[in-house]
């Protein structure tokens, strides 16, 4: 059985080697606390002048809130993101088309919230934003498989793979905005976990704007945790979409480590989950696959009688668990050169427990609840036509 001592000695490289890339670019550092600043003090302008040219959204329909509240947040998040990108990240090419194509993603969900758009001209403004970072270099050219190794994939493949998975993750982080801080808090858990992560893959770029994304939507968080005070709208959901999903690829995916192919899908798990329900429930019923309805998680917590503070923060420690797993993943060395060592291995498995278990609470709380309960059946099944 391993000891203490063994187990302190191997995660000690691992530490260090964070430690050490955090070192030497404090940058990461540095561009989470401007982000965090200029958001927070650039939000309420924002959502003044929103509210002076109309963009506000009205209690009724599917909405949750009770009075007006400006939407168009999404500005203050670019707002945030861009200006500590051009302090503190060198402007590479890579660089270049991750700020190029964040701007086009949020000039079209600003678009949408300001005169609305029609499905298929949104999908097509996405399509231009997710092509945007692949013309500069960012788009999937390797994986690395489990037990096979690296694979190179060719352009013709990877541009279009990259391209499609930057316009899922758009969509999936817009669908989840439906409850005060809730897309702002997933989107914080994840720029942290991505900020790590990278730093431990020796990515400080990747780094330094996972921090910058993580210190936006925390400044965000100020203004529009329950009760709103503003909402980012589709301007901030596609812009942390993109963001998030082209950093998935420049940082983690494109890298050696063999669970690096993992990493997004742990981090990211809630809003893919979220969407591919929806989605496929859609489907089931003969329903427009982009026509809003209740079916959301959060919808469905809130009909389980949780406040929306309780279900937001539900969700975030959903979220939370799951990106553990994926830290736990990487930094704690359970097999190395071959041999499973014990103690490691335990607090791995612990770590995956509490992920999976807060899973199961989910399922339980959205689906055995409403299957044990007839009321809450057709109350759900109501709700939804009516949406």
């Amino acid at each position: 059985m391993m000891s203490v001592v063994a187990i302190a000695r191997d995660l000690g490289p691992t530490r260090h080697s964070v430690l050490h890339v955090l070192g030497d670019h404090l940058q990461v550092v540095w561009g989470a606390l401007v982000a965090f600043v200029v958001v927070m003090l650039l939000t309420p302008a924002v959502g003044g002048m929103a509210r002076l040219i109309g963009a506000v959204d009205t209690p009724g329909g599917r909405r949750l809130n009770l009075r007006p509240v400006p939407r168009l947040g999404g500005l203050a998040l670019f707002l945030g993101i861009f200006v500590p990108s051009l302090a503190f990240l060198p402007l590479g090419r890579e660089t270049r088309g991750l700020l190029l194509g964040a701007a086009v993603a949020v000039t079209v969900g600003a678009i949408d919230d300001f005169r609305g758009l029609r499905w298929w001209e949104k999908l097509a403004g996405q399509l231009l934003a997710a092509g945007v970072p692949t013309w500069f270099g960012i788009w999937v050219d390797r994986f690395t498989f489990p037990f096979i190794g690296i694979h190179t994939v060719p352009g013709w493949l990877g541009v279009p793979l990259t391209i499609l998975w930057i316009v899922a993750i758009m969509n999936m982080v817009n669908f989840l905005d439906g409850l005060d801080g809730l897309a702002a808090g997933v989107a914080a858990i994840a720029g942290l976990t991505f900020a790590v992560i990278a730093l431990s893959l020796a990515k400080p770029e990747a780094a330094i704007m996972s921090a910058i994304v993580f210190g936006a939507c925390v400044g965000f968080l100020r203004h529009n945790f329950y009760p709103a005070r503003i909402f980012m709208g589709d301007s901030g959901a596609l812009l942390l979409g993109f963001v998030l999903a082209a950093l998935s690829v420049q940082g983690l995916l494109k890298t050696a480590a063999t669970v690096a192919l993992f990493f997004p899908l742990l981090v990211l798990a809630v809003p893919i989950v979220d969407t591919t329900f929806v989605v496929a429930r859609r489907l089931l019923h003969g329903e427009k696959v982009f026509e809003g309805d209740q079916a959301h998680l959060h919808h469905r917590f809130l009909r389980r009688g949780f406040s929306q503070p309780r279900a937001a923060v539900t969700i975030w420690l959903w979220c939370s668990s799951l990106a553990a797993a994926a830290l736990a993943t990487r930094f704690i060395p359970f097999r190395a050169h071959g041999v499973w060592h014990t103690w490691p291995t335990v607090a791995a498995a612990a770590i995956a427990l509490v992920a999976v278990g807060f899973s199961v609470y989910v399922v339980y709380v959205l689906e055995i609840v409403k299957v044990a309960n007839p009321y809450h059946r057709r109350r759900d099944e109501r709700l939804r036509k009516s949406a």
